[in-house]
C-alpha cells in the first residue's frame, strides 16, 4: 500500500529536519501551527494536488533583534518562535521550512507561495529582510530567489 501525500510529506520533515532529535529546532505541531496563524494567517501555506499535501511552507514575521539574536546564535529556532511577540509590527520574516515532495520539485509552487505570504505579511508590516536557516542547496537557493523576487535583504545563518 502506498503512503498518502501527507504521510510523505511528514516522512520528508523527518528526513530533512530531524527535530526531534534537535531540542534547538522548532518541532511543528497544532499548537504551533495555531499560534503561527496568530502571528499572521499567511504564516502557513499548503498546496494540496486534490490528493493531500504536496508543499508546505512555513515562515513568519518576527523583530530585527530576535533576528540579530538568532542570526548570532544567542537563542535557537525554537526561541526565535517562543519570543516573537504578538500584535506588534514586525519588520522582518523568517523563512522557517519549505518542504516539497520530489515529484513537484522545480515547478515554482513553492517560491510562488512564499512570495504571495510574503506579500501578504507586507501588506501591514514593514518588512526589510528576509532570513533563513538553510538546510539543503534547494533551500539556499529558493532563499535567494524569493528575496530577489520581493525585492528584500537575504541573512543567512
Amino acid at each position: 500500500m502506498s503512503l498518502s501525500n501527507f504521510e510523505r510529506m511528514i516522512q520528508l520533515a523527518e528526513k530533512v529536519f530531524d527535530s526531534k532529535s534537535d531540542p534547538e529546532q522548532l518541532e511543528v505541531n497544532e499548537e504551533v501551527l495555531n499560534h503561527l496563524y496568530q502571528i499572521h494567517p499567511a504564516s502557513v501555506q499548503e498546496f494540496d494536488d486534490g490528493n493531500g499535501p504536496v508543499v508546505w511552507v512555513l515562515l513568519f514575521p518576527t523583530t530585527n533583534m530576535l533576528m540579530e539574536d538568532f542570526l548570532k546564535n544567542k537563542i535557537s529556532e525554537k526561541q526565535l518562535f517562543e519570543l516573537t511577540p504578538l500584535n506588534i509590527q514586525y519588520d522582518v520574516i523568517y523563512l522557517c521550512s519549505a518542504m516539497v515532495l520530489e515529484e513537484f520539485r522545480r515547478k515554482g509552487i513553492a517560491q510562488n507561495l512564499t512570495i504571495n505570504a510574503i506579500d501578504e505579511i507586507r501588506k501591514s508590516h514593514p518588512i526589510t529582510s528576509l532570513f533563513v536557516w538553510p538546510f539543503t542547496k534547494e533551500g539556499s537557493s529558493l532563499a535567494e530567489k524569493i528575496s530577489t523576487s520581493v525585492g528584500l535583504q537575504l541573512k543567512i545563518k
